[in-house]
This record gives C-alpha cells, sequence and structure tokens, in this order.
C-alpha cells in the first residue's frame, strides 16, 4: 500500500513539473517574439496625433524618426503640433524643421502654439499647414544670436595664465580664454549672417512675406499672439479646439476621431508589449540615446 501511495505521489510531481517547463517554454517563446518580430502599431483605428515640442530644441534622432513613422502610419489622419519652447540649436531646429515639412507633405498638420513658441519654435510651427497661438503666447524672435563667454579677466585675478598654439589665427576664434581679434568678430559675424538669411528666408517663404512686410517681423522682437496674427505671422487666435475646427473645415478630417498623444520620449506599445521591449533594451536590443551639450555658437533665439 504504501508503496502505492509513493508511486500516485511520484506521478503529481512529474505532472507538476511537466506543466511548469510548458509555461516556462511558452514563455520563453513569447519574449523571443517580442524582441526579433515587429509588433503592429498599438493603434490600429484612425485618430489625430498629437506631438509635443517643449523645452530646447536640440537634434534628436528618435523625434524625427518618430515623426517621419507618423508620415507612414495610414491610421493617423492629422497632427496637431503643441509647441511650448523658446527656441533652440540651428541645426536642432533645422532638423526638426526639415521632418514636420516631409510629415505635412502626406498629411495635414497644424501647429497649436501654448506659452512660447519662439524663435527655433516658430521655425517648426512655420512647417506646418495652419498655425494657431494663443493670445498672449510669445512668439516670432526671428533671428540667431551667439553669445561666448570671456573669462579672461578672472583667469587674472586668479593668476592663471593660458597659452594657445594654433595653426592659423582663426583657429578656435573667438574663445573664452582671450579678447576676441577684430578677424574673429567678423568671421563669426559672418556665420551668424548666413543662419540669418536662411531662417528669414524660410520664413518669407512659408507665411508669404517680403520687402519691408518681412523686415518688421524677422528684426528678433517678440510678438503676443495677436500682434502675430496682425503682421502675418500665424493664422488664427484659439487652442487646440481651433486647430481641430480648421482640420475639419479644410482638409475634411472627420470632427470625431479621437487624439493620441505621441511623444517620442514616452512612445510605448501597452503592457505586456511594453515589458518585452524594457526587456530588448536591457539586452543592448536598443542603445540608450544620449544629447549633446548645445553649443553657444550655434543657438536661434
Amino acid at each position: 500500500m504504501q508503496a502505492e501511495a509513493d508511486l500516485i505521489l511520484e506521478r503529481r510531481r512529474m505532472r507538476r513539473r511537466l506543466a511548469l517547463w510548458r509555461v516556462l517554454a511558452i514563455v520563453a517563446f513569447l519574449l523571443v517574439a517580442a524582441l526579433v518580430v515587429p509588433w503592429p502599431s498599438p493603434v490600429a483605428q484612425s485618430y489625430v496625433a498629437r506631438v509635443p515640442i517643449d523645452g530646447i530644441i536640440l537634434e534628436d534622432p528618435d523625434r524625427d524618426e518618430m515623426i517621419a513613422k507618423l508620415a507612414e502610419d495610414e491610421a493617423v489622419k492629422a497632427v496637431i503640433l503643441r509647441i511650448s519652447s523658446p527656441g533652440g540649436t540651428v541645426v536642432g531646429s533645422e532638423a526638426l524643421y526639415e521632418a514636420l515639412r516631409d510629415l505635412a507633405e502626406a498629411k495635414p498638420v497644424v501647429a497649436v502654439m501654448g506659452e512660447a513658441a519662439a524663435s527655433g519654435a516658430y521655425l517648426a510651427a512655420i512647417a506646418t499647414d495652419h498655425i494657431v497661438a494663443r493670445g498672449n503666447t510669445m512668439t516670432g524672435s526671428i533671428g540667431v544670436i551667439a553669445e561666448i563667454p570671456n573669462v579672461e579677466g578672472l583667469l587674472e585675478m586668479a593668476g592663471i595664465e593660458v597659452t594657445r598654439v594654433r595653426s592659423s589665427p582663426l583657429k578656435a576664434e573667438p574663445g573664452f580664454t582671450s579678447r576676441p581679434s577684430p578677424e574673429g568678430i567678423a568671421a563669426e559675424e559672418a556665420i551668424i549672417a548666413d543662419a540669418y538669411l536662411w531662417f528669414r528666408g524660410l520664413v518669407g517663404e512659408r507665411r508669404g512675406l517680403d520687402g519691408a512686410a518681412l523686415d518688421a517681423v524677422a528684426d528678433g522682437r517678440v510678438f503676443t499672439g495677436r500682434q502675430a496674427l496682425e503682421v502675418g505671422l500665424i493664422d488664427a487666435i484659439g487652442g487646440e479646439d481651433v486647430a481641430r475646427a480648421w482640420l475639419t473645415a479644410e482638409r475634411g478630417i472627420d470632427a470625431d476621431l479621437g487624439v493620441v498623444e505621441r511623444d517620442w520620449r514616452e512612445d510605448e506599445v501597452p503592457w505586456p508589449f511594453s515589458l518585452f521591449g524594457k526587456m530588448g533594451d536591457f539586452l543592448g536590443g536598443s542603445p540608450v540615446s544620449t544629447q549633446p551639450f548645445p553649443r553657444l555658437l550655434a543657438v536661434i533665439r
């Protein structure tokens, strides 16, 4: 009797072990599939995407890649660009502008300005089809500035002497450890002038401004939303409701479509797929991206 009871217990243990191995095998299969098989978009039905542009605008390949994917996603019928930014670097603003222009070639894009959409952020706005701002939004600031700190006096007070050995007079000029030469200042002014003409030209092209009208808005000043409307820098006063109304009236976008936030810094598919994605990151599936510190000599504001 005891032997028979032991046999029954052993069979039960074996069944539990087999069941456990089956579960582990299924989990392992799902993990491998999640890492190597591209999963479909988490949002299958049609929607309007809302993309936030906030803080300092830098070059960001992840951001531009997500914008490119929105252009290809058939579920995305239109894009609302929510802007709240004082501007950014010349290269970062240029990259964002080009990504948004490609997006606008594929589907309707409208900009909604928040507290501020100045300089490089205004450049992002003019890449869209329609610009909406609050009456007191700070916008404009069309221009380029270079700021080079000079600590020569501070070094002298500290008794520190800096020796500079360079291949030519304009190498690393102007620097922050000595007073800039007239030639160095002239070279820097040429860079700023070239970037400014590029920025000014895009404003004139996208907003239909030239001559005195363009001169009046491209002198670096900041405008309120109401002032910007008067001088032709924006198209309407209001918020996202005004943008949605324009999309419906002018682009035929269904007013009942839902809005989905698409932030490249947080955009993830729902659980459990997001869990698999995090595991992929941990195992080296996607490297962590880092942003370089912005150069003071390349700031649009």
